[in-house]
């Protein structure tokens, strides 16, 4: 039987990360993912030079994290001048947020020095999707992820840590309407249409 999802174990890639799942939903998904991602970089600065504030780092990449842009390999390239490292693991979900609180004021950082710092982020959690089975569990929770940011040559970059995708709700159900109304395939239709309704119960 055809299955929706086909995710590898959880090992780190030699190459940009991406999210295993059926052909016609993943090439759905890449296409909307890419667009938004490019659109997103172009409206934030990434040059990120240790003369502005390392919040702005922070801001950018979680803001480009809940547009998708984590979803697929080609739109990755966009949280490049926010983070210092090349590949993730294969995740098999999704965590799924209705929103995110970075802090701009500097006394609820934990500053280890002029050059690095610690921002903690956060995110209020609806819950995941987990890929495998394209079911969403809710699991409402806040959810603090501190993210270390540091001066690499001459350029802030959030060093770790490297989480599963923090996807908006409203982002993320859009992706499954929009994979749904193009999917040809009857059963996986149906499951997506599922995963939808579980989605939108979330709001």
């Amino acid at each position: 039987m055809r299955t929706l999802c086909v995710i590898e174990e959880m090992v780190p890639v030699h190459r940009r990360p991406s999210l295993s799942i059926a052909r016609p939903t993943c090439c759905l998904l890449a296409f909307a993912v890419l667009s938004l991602a490019v659109s997103a970089s172009a409206q934030f600065d990434p040059s990120g030079t240790v003369t502005r504030s390392p919040v702005e780092i922070v801001k950018n990449y979680v803001r480009l994290d809940m547009r998708g842009a984590r979803l697929d390999a080609m739109s990755f390239d966009a949280l490049a001048p926010y983070i210092d490292w090349k590949e993730e693991p294969r995740w098999s979900r999704v965590v799924v947020i209705q929103e995110a609180e970075v802090p701009e004021d500097y006394r609820k950082w934990e500053i280890i020095n002029n050059l690095e710092v610690i921002i903690p982020v956060t995110f209020l959690v609806r819950g995941s999707v987990y890929l495998e089975t394209a079911a969403f569990v809710p699991e409402e929770q806040t959810e603090e992820v501190r993210f270390h940011v540091k001066a690499v040559r001459e350029y802030w970059r959030i060093i770790a840590p490297v989480i599963p995708p923090h996807i908006g709700l409203k982002r993320m159900v859009n992706f499954v309407r929009e994979a749904e109304l193009n999917e040809q395939d009857a059963t996986q239709r149906s499951v997506l249409a599922a995963l939808g309704d579980s989605l939108r119960k979330a709001k």
